[in-house]
């Protein structure tokens, strides 16, 4: 900490001109150190970097024996306690390039540093030993990964052979993650470690992981190569891949052979294989909440298309879409492209999603994309009578309970359904079946209530629809009728008002008369979208609070019968009032004479 700049200067400089000076390598690798200052850290970097680089393919590797060794014993001797220096400095570099206290320029030099010992380090071809050590050192850091890999994703991820080791080395973090977890727990029983500060360490590992795992670029096209970089490449493979006619493919290729050599093309055709392995891997580990509902929204887009074989998911998603709730609404899109477009089958499906039409599911952030998908799962032909027609009566029945939004998209489902199927159209006006029953003493005693009070006798209507059956089989709706929807024309909501007028004046069973509704144009609909599109409407007629004598009630007696709404005087208002007007009068008589001492001379 004493020193200076430059006397680091000075033992980079002797280091690099005379081997006398070699004893001025681990002074210099002291300070590659996140507790040092930042330029002391980079000045040394500069001076190791320059020193190791044309020493590198001459250092045998860490494992290497004196017998495999072609030169001179001591030759072998210095060139082996260089390499523990190189691993050192290289362990330094990584523990720099992870830690809280490094400053972000020399985070990015450091990387930088590291990346090109990747290149170069291993003969030419990719150190992925060294790679896997750098996202090692990321993954497990104890601070967000987004810095890092950033950097990765603007400098090192457009190259195919580094996305191509970053999901094997991530395929590989993953197992030993899936089996220290075991470990850790049975040591934290023994221990009596903390096992809440072991689960915090492993989520942290987790939503590093899936950061990277999520913004490592999956291959478009494994057909056209010649747009594909590659980090570690010889001039010749350079041509190649640039579409140089000249280049001689037979020395090249057989140069790749004999030094084992990944080519672009090789890699292309695996990378969907590798790409497929670490997703499958990170998806058996056990994802924290928030992590396991980003993978969900997202998995449909971002990694399903680049699947090997997305039937591979199959056990995931089911598991997912039985666990119920906002978790199975996230993992139906995923599962009907499964269904769709490689025929998985998934038993009970539709009961499933009968299960998920509840009132909360229209307050839910990810609701548009679910309409969407319930209306795209019940547009087969082949659906049942007898299975369509619990939808529509259960989304009926939820109308009238959910906001204004929410009866615009049951409105616009309820329409495709029962244009899709003309088979259960008596349910949108069902005449009431006269079964001879024995009338009870109840309803015996009301209809006579009723008589007596002059209010016309009406037959009992029973809905024979089940809301809490889970079984929509056995719901009883194809028993009953969408009466809801009949109520939504005096719903309070001018467009909910309109749009169900227009069901049911509408005959859905004239197919070539009519046409289905987007239900996207409603799925994400809100308050504010509603009162938008009123106050952008044009409206003909302006109603006016027009009356032609003052009301005296806020409710008309003719519209409650049997109701009144006078107000009855009883002894006890009678009281109440002559108090209340016997403490105005004194008040009157109070300030009438305040007023008059006032204006007193």
């Amino acid at each position: 900490m004493k020193s200076s700049v430059a006397e680091l200067k000075t033992l980079g400089s002797e280091l690099l001109s005379s081997a006398s000076h070699i004893n001025n390598l681990p002074l210099l690798l002291t300070f590659v150190s996140p507790s040092s200052p930042p330029h002391h850290v980079l000045e040394s970097l500069l001076s190791l970097h320059s020193f190791f680089l044309p020493l590198l393919p001459k250092l045998p590797s860490s494992s290497a024996t004196a017998s495999d060794y072609d030169g001179d014993e001591s030759e072998f001797i210095y060139f082996t306690w260089l390499r523990s220096k190189f691993d050192e400095f290289l362990k330094s570099l990584i523990h720099v390039l992870v830690s809280d206290e490094s400053d972000e320029t020399l985070k990015e030099l450091v990387l930088d540093t590291l990346m090109e010992f990747v290149k170069v380090s291993n003969g030419g071809s990719f150190h992925f030993s060294l790679y896997h050590r750098i996202i090692r050192g990321i993954i497990h850091s104890t601070s967000p990964a987004a810095f890092l890999v950033d950097l990765l994703i603007s400098k090192y991820f457009k190259y195919i052979d580094v996305r191509y080791f970053t999901f094997i080395s991530l395929e590989k973090l993953t197992k030993n993650l899936e089996g220290k977890e075991v470990s850790d727990d049975k040591t934290a029983s023994a221990d009596g470690t903390n096992e809440s500060q072991l689960s915090s360490n492993i989520e942290c590992v987790i939503h590093n992981m899936y950061y990277t795992l999520s913004h490592v670029p999956a291959l478009e096209r494994s057909d056209d190569t010649s747009d594909f970089e590659m980090w570690s490449v010889s001039e010749s493979d350079q041509k190649t891949l640039s579409g140089d006619v000249n280049a001689d493919d037979k020395q090249v290729k057989s140069k790749k052979h004999n030094k084992n050599v990944l080519s672009a093309v090789n890699i292309a055709k695996k990378m969907k294989l590798k790409f497929t392995e670490a997703w499958i891997a990170y998806l058996r580990l056990p994802l924290p909440l928030d992590v396991y509902k980003e993978v969900l929204v997202n998995l449909h887009q971002a990694v399903i298309p680049h699947l090997s074989n997305p039937k591979m998911l199959c056990d995931f998603l089911t598991r997912s879409y039985d666990v119920g709730g906002v978790v199975s609404v996230m993992a139906l899109s995923s599962l009907f492209i499964l269904m769709t477009k490689y025929e998985v089958e998934y038993p009970n499906f539709y009961e499933k999603l009968y299960e998920l039409l509840v009132p909360s599911i229209f307050m839910a952030k990810h609701r548009a994309r679910f309409f969407q998908l319930l209306d795209s799962c019940l547009n087969s032909d082949r659906v049942p009578a007898y299975l369509a027609a619990p939808f529509a009566k259960k989304l009926s029945r939820l109308l009238l309970s959910v906001p204004p939004s929410g009866a615009l998209v049951i409105t616009a489902l309820v329409h495709n359904i029962l244009r899709r199927h003309s088979s259960i159209s008596c349910l949108v006006h069902r005449e009431d079946v006269v079964e001879e029953v024995d009338r009870t003493d109840e309803v015996t005693a009301a209809n006579l209530d009723n008589a007596n009070t002059g209010m016309p006798c009406q037959k009992p209507s029973i809905d024979h629809f089940n809301i809490e059956e889970t079984d929509p089989m056995k719901s009883g709706a194809m028993r009953s009728s969408l009466w809801e929807i009949d109520s939504a024309i005096h719903h309070y909501c001018p467009p909910v008002q309109r749009f169900a007028l227009t069901l049911l004046e509408t005959d859905l069973t004239v197919r070539a008369k009519t046409c289905e509704v987007n239900v996207e144009d409603f799925s994400a609909g809100s308050y504010a979208t509603i009162f938008g599109a009123e106050i952008s409407r044009r409206v003909k007629g302006v109603p006016l609070a027009f009356y032609k004598t003052t009301p005296s009630s806020l409710f008309s007696e003719n519209n409650f019968a049997g109701w009144t709404f006078k107000c009855e005087e009883t002894p006890e208002t009678i009281n109440d009032n002559n108090e209340n007007a016997a403490k105005d009068l004194l008040d009157q008589e109070h300030g009438s004479a305040k007023r008059q001492r006032i204006e007193c001379p």
